[in-house]
């Protein structure tokens, strides 16, 4: 009796694959079938998608309608499928013409009503039909996300029927706006309502600058997870690119919101979360805790208290910046470029070494503690500093240290001289680049010799210190690496070494 032909987008990790849905009347006993291989949630758009059809003041066809999802090969998941479904019978039907159809990616989840539901991935989705030359008609909630995206026409719609109106020309529908470029939203906590610890401040200056990975060490109260929670805030305003790269893996999970758009991620799972949960997962994988960071700050409070088998999970990623997920039937990549922040305290009891003396926990007890962390994993941690009590008279005394937007500055200015020089941050560099950029002078490399024979450094922890002490070079603004600064370096790993 008829066929018509829909463009709409699947996911796979962080690409959204084509879907060409066909939709096919035909005679005989009324039946409705979906194939190519849909999952549960795509099998129950029959349903949605009769009601909704009816509710929209359409008739359903009473005829064999057979919907084809391909390629075949491709797993479906999710009513994304829901808006292409319907707008095919109906084209089918012609209840609606076909030949508009052909300029549009269709993607939304159908309600009874005929109402438009919000879809996850939508950011993801989007990226995937500009580069195809076609517009992208979704829900209504997802307009101001899928604006985001550079050049994508995008026509947000409520209903089923005002869809259906825009494709008839009876309604069109308006392209929505793009999505203005705004700077870094504001909110984040300041550093000048810290009081004391300007040693700490420092080194978490030093970590924003070349986004070192830092683990912090101190007995309960003094400050570590407030420290962490201002950190965000000197961090260089996110690139178009990154806030893309970043809004897409949040809208993965249904998580981003356009309010929050350039603004770094902070993520901060509990100690009880599950390696599937950091690392990502599921089925159909979906981006875990770390992806999730990408581009942000991943603070784990308590880190001895997560699980071991959790805990290597980061091994990998702080070293290449991405995660591989393996199933049976598929394998994808998500982009895991985050900053690791940690904290502990220094034993089960956490007051070894407070002034007060109340830690009375054996030696074997805080071997114990402390061998929750593995030496590779600490060994990837670039600073590692103890945070202690501030003195009696800076609590006392009101706050007014520096405030974030004057360390920001700095900060962006010194992430700027590293982008110039070798179009990425120290953190990331290979230890190839590392010997090329990051070479002290000759008193600095005496020093380094020193450090290496006297604290049995490894290979991996000499890189490290090169390239913080590149960080701290840069900060002063000084074109080569001096002893000075491979001083301030070593001391930034001391922890390591107890």
């Amino acid at each position: 009796m008829g066929i018509a032909v829909l463009h709409s987008r699947a996911l796979t990790g962080m690409s959204a694959p084509e879907v060409m849905v066909e939709a096919h009347l035909a005679n005989g006993l009324p039946s409705f079938t979906i194939v190519g291989l849909p999952e549960t949630e795509v099998k129950e758009a029959r349903d949605r998608v009769r009601a909704a059809i009816q509710n929209s003041h359409f008739e359903f066809p009473v005829s064999r309608i057979t919907v084809n999802l391909a390629p075949a090969d491709l797993p479906k998941e999710s009513g994304r499928f829901d808006l292409p479904i319907a707008l095919g019978i109906l084209a089918a039907s012609g209840q609606i013409p076909a030949a508009p159809l052909a300029k549009y990616d269709f993607a939304g989840e159908l309600a009874l009503t005929g109402e438009l539901r919000p879809i996850r991935g939508a950011l993801a989705m989007t990226l995937g039909v500009t580069r195809s030359g076609r517009a992208f008609v979704l829900p209504a909630a997802n307009g101001a996300e899928a604006a985001l995206v550079n050049r994508a026409e995008i026509y947000a719609a409520s209903s089923l029927l005002a869809v259906c109106g825009h494709l008839t020309g009876i309604a069109p529908l308006s392209a929505q706006a793009p999505a203005l470029s705004q700077p870094m939203a504001s909110g984040y906590p300041d550093f000048n309502e810290v009081k004391g610890h300007a040693s700490v401040k420092r080194a978490l200056e030093v970590a924003a600058a070349g986004a070192h990975s830092v683990l912090m060490s101190g007995p309960p109260g003094t400050g570590k997870s407030m420290l962490a929670s201002r950190i965000p805030g000197i961090l260089p305003e996110m690139s178009e690119q990154e806030a893309v790269e970043s809004a897409a893996l949040l809208s993965l999970n249904g998580n981003f919101r356009p309010e929050y758009w350039r603004r770094r991620p902070y993520r901060n799972p509990h100690h009880t979360a599950s390696a599937a949960a950091m690392a990502g997962g599921g089925s159909n994988p979906r981006p875990g805790e770390i992806s999730l960071a990408h581009h942000g700050i991943l603070f784990l409070d308590e880190l001895p208290e997560f699980p071991r088998a959790v805990l290597e999970v980061l091994r990998e990623p702080l070293e290449s910046g991405a995660i591989t997920i393996s199933r049976a039937s598929r394998q994808v990549d998500f982009p895991a470029r985050f900053q690791l922040i940690a904290a502990m305290n220094p034993c089960p009891c956490g007051y070894l070494g407070h002034p007060t003396g109340k830690c009375r926990c054996t030696p074997d007890r805080i071997a114990r503690y402390r061998g929750k962390l593995s030496g590779p994993l600490l060994d990837r941690i670039d600073i590692q500093i103890e945070v202690t009590t501030p003195a009696q008279h800076e609590l006392l005394g009101p706050a007014g240290g520096e405030a974030s937007a004057r360390i920001r500055q700095r900060v962006a200015g010194c992430r700027q001289i590293q982008l110039h020089r070798q179009g990425k941050a120290n953190q990331a560099l290979s230890s190839k680049e590392t010997e090329e950029y990051c070479l002290p002078d000759t008193a600095g490399i005496t020093l380094l010799k020193s450090a290496i024979s006297r604290l049995n450094l490894s290979a991996r922890a000499y890189h490290r210190i090169l390239r913080i002490a590149r960080t701290i070079a840069d900060l002063a603004g000084a074109t080569d690496i001096g002893s000075q600064h491979i001083g301030e370096a070593i001391q930034y790993r001391r922890l390591a070494q107890l």
